[in-house]
């Protein structure tokens, strides 16, 4: 029996003992046959460093998908200056969002969650869309049905990065958005943009 059909059955159990006026019986079935399970491990935020070195190990692939994805700096060029056909909420409001910061936007995400053992270790994460990230949640990819696909090479694909780099490098004034600058900064500051492209 799957996880979910536990927790009906529990849920359904601990019901009954509610109608029939015995909520310790309910607390106890609930308690024991379907305990609320608090994260082993602490979630942890990820730097602009941190993310930027799993989205380049990962080749900007989305490892549930095999999608390409997209530098998040580029999608933060295209909001700032195409607001009217390009938008973007600081909320990530999805009636208010360019359907690319769901769709094409990286994060990361634990593999196996944090909720079930998991750790930050970097063998645990993976780059995904934001929008598969929130699908996943805290299932297992085995619970949903999903696998992990090969990471991509920067070579062949680089999330735009390049791009991203030599636009700020040619328009300075791109920098005066302060998500943009701070990718900038970090690819400064990490000497991201190498010469990956060539290889």
């Amino acid at each position: 029996m799957n996880k979910n059909e536990v927790g009906i059955d529990a849920i359904c159990e601990a019901c009954v003992a509610l109608s029939d006026g015995d909520i310790e019986k309910s607390r106890e079935i609930i308690g024991t046959k379907y305990p609320h399970q608090k994260p082993l491990k602490q979630r942890k935020s990820f730097t602009k460093k941190e993310q930027l070195t799993i989205f380049m190990r990962d080749g900007f692939i989305d490892r549930y998908s095999g999608g390409r994805l997209i530098f998040p700096g580029v999608l933060s060029i295209l909001s700032d200056t195409l607001p009217d056909v390009f938008p973007v909420h600081e909320n990530w409001k999805t009636d208010q969002c360019h359907q690319a910061w769901w769709d094409l936007f990286p994060s990361i995400d634990h593999i196996v969650p944090l909720a079930f053992g998991g750790t930050n270790d970097e063998d645990n994460l993976v780059c995904t869309s934001m929008k598969r990230n929130m699908a996943k949640a805290t299932s297992s990819i085995e619970e949903i049905g999903w696998k992990i696909y090969p990471a991509g090479k920067l070579s062949e694909w680089d999330g735009m990065l390049l791009w991203f780099w030599e636009y700020c490098r040619r328009n300075p004034e791109a920098l005066d958005n302060s998500y943009t600058r701070g990718w900038y900064e970090t690819c400064r500051d990490m000497e991201a943009v190498g010469n990956y492209h060539t290889k």
